[in-house]
């Protein structure tokens, strides 16, 4: 028992740490300003009955901070492969500020009152950067 729950935590791990490499391409612009950037990870348990509308729903919410801020630089959602209703988010803003005004935008009010009823726990965690890498560029904070 004890050796599936330091599995399902490594395996865990692994998922955020791929996240990080995965998610984020910072142009020049960006990468000058790194030091202001703003990131957190939600984690995220839906009800598993709703699970495709809260799906829906936050694919919307992403696309439209995307397109429509500046200032979000980058999203990133995964589901566990094994308990799909657990939803990681990295999200990348430009500042503090940036995740601020985020979470005024219409669109973000809109998806927090979807999926208000879908949402079994959510739990936030600020995080700072260590290396994040793609085949175009690779960042070390």
């Amino acid at each position: 028992m004890k050796d599936n729950i330091n599995y399902r935590k490594n395996k865990f791990n692994l998922i955020l740490f791929l996240l990080f490499i995965m998610t984020l391409s910072f142009s020049t612009e960006t990468s000058a300003q790194s030091n202001e950037t703003y990131m957190r990870i939600a984690k995220i348990v839906v009800d598993g009955t709703q699970l495709e509308n809260y799906k829906n729903a936050l694919k919307e919410q992403m696309k439209n901070a995307l397109n429509l801020e500046k200032g979000v630089l980058a999203y990133s959602a995964v589901q566990d492969k094994n308990n799909p209703a657990h939803i990681t988010i990295l999200e990348t803003y430009a500042s503090v500020e940036a995740y601020q005004e985020h979470t005024q935008a219409l669109h973000f009010k809109k998806y927090k009152v979807t999926v208000e009823d879908m949402v079994i726990s959510l739990e936030q965690i600020e995080v700072f950067p260590i290396a994040i890498g793609n085949k175009n560029k690779i960042s070390l904070y």
